[in-house]
């Protein structure tokens, strides 16, 4: 009996030791948007919600942007340890300043969304070159208005007429409504549902998509300050992991995807913002080559040669060389990264 008691002892003192040891840690990454909780930020927003980030080990916390351009100093100065940005800016970027600690790591928008969206009854059409003459607004940080000296070469627009208005994100879309600029430059899903927000019916919106006229570039793609990525390579490759299951489900329930956005910014329409997911997905993310070959990788050689347009229309200085730009070795196998 006194042996049966001491051993009964032993576990309770055995177990009470065990449960008085601190949980594991998780990886803390803070990660930034692009942009602001819209549709097609839904993919990370339900990763984070169903927990495909703590099962992989990690306390992840994402913010809203303010441009695609804007995230990329977010994540190299360390500010944020990964986040969503232009992968053409970051090229121009680290031509600037190859030592900057910022690359790719996963393509989302294989497709760009680049775009200057204007209206027909101010005399834009889908050709470019009804852009001369005309006032186009731009916000500083936006991606596409940095890519406009590339699409400017590639599409053969003449700019002696153009003029170039600087106008803040929140007074693009009801400038051109009120008629102050002819067109805009966005993301076409971004610019065109919120014109339709603020009265302009479709058939007055004219969308020209850079990748429609010459300019074959990637888009946005997931960033990571290199510095972290040295020392937390699993988790890296774990965020990367938890983000395909997360736009998975956005593109096989976007209106799931649009309960999450809604849950962070309850001013937004769901119609419209599922209308915008559902664009997002059909032109940008889920393109025939992501169902062909997987969702997050690229072809090097196509990079290499978006890299060399670059050269050519946005004066780049350096040797930038895709490999400086997009790093592959923490996506997860083709066959675990198709979409739905």
């Amino acid at each position: 009996m006194l042996n049966r008691r001491l051993l009964i002892s032993t576990f309770a003192v055995a177990f009470a030791g065990l449960s008085a040891l601190p949980a594991v840690a998780q990886t803390a990454i803070k990660f930034t948007l692009d942009w602001k909780y819209e549709g097609p930020a839904a993919g990370f927003l339900l990763a984070l919600d169903k927990g495909y980030f703590k099962d992989e080990g990690l306390d992840v916390t994402i913010d809203s942007g303010n441009g695609s351009v804007d995230a990329i100093p977010r994540v190299a100065t360390g500010a944020y340890q990964m986040g969503f940005g232009d992968i053409n800016s970051v090229i121009k970027f680290l031509d600037e300043d190859p030592a900057q600690p910022v690359k790719a790591v996963m393509m989302v928008y294989e497709k760009p969304v680049f775009a200057v969206v204007g209206r027909k009854s101010l005399g834009v059409t889908e050709d470019p070159k009804s852009l001369e003459g005309k006032k186009l607004g731009a916000p500083p940080p936006d991606g596409a208005f940095a890519q406009w000296p590339a699409f400017v070469e590639a599409a053969g627009i003449d700019t002696a007429t153009i003029a170039i208005e600087s106008i803040g994100f929140p007074v693009r879309e009801p400038m051109l409504a009120s008629g102050d600029v002819d067109a805009v430059f966005g993301f076409a899903f971004s610019v065109i549902l919120n014109l339709k927000a603020n009265g302009v019916p479709d058939e007055d919106i004219a969308t020209i998509l850079f990748a429609d006229n010459g300019l074959n570039l990637y888009g946005n793609a997931v960033l990571v300050n290199e510095d972290f990525a040295a020392e937390n390579p699993e988790a890296v490759k774990g965020f990367l992991r938890a983000l395909i299951k997360g736009f998975s489900d956005a593109v096989a329930d976007p209106a799931a995807g649009v309960e999450a956005v809604l849950a962070r910014n309850e001013i937004l329409n769901s119609d419209i913002e599922l209308e915008r997911l559902e664009m997002a997905n059909s032109m940008n993310i889920k393109t025939p080559y992501v169902i062909e070959n997987g969702f997050g990788d690229v072809d090097m050689a196509r990079l290499a040669a978006s890299i060399d347009t670059l050269k050519i229309s946005m004066g780049l200085t350096g040797a930038v060389a895709a490999d400086d730009v997009f790093d592959a070795q923490y996506l997860p196998p083709a066959a675990e990264r198709m979409l739905p």
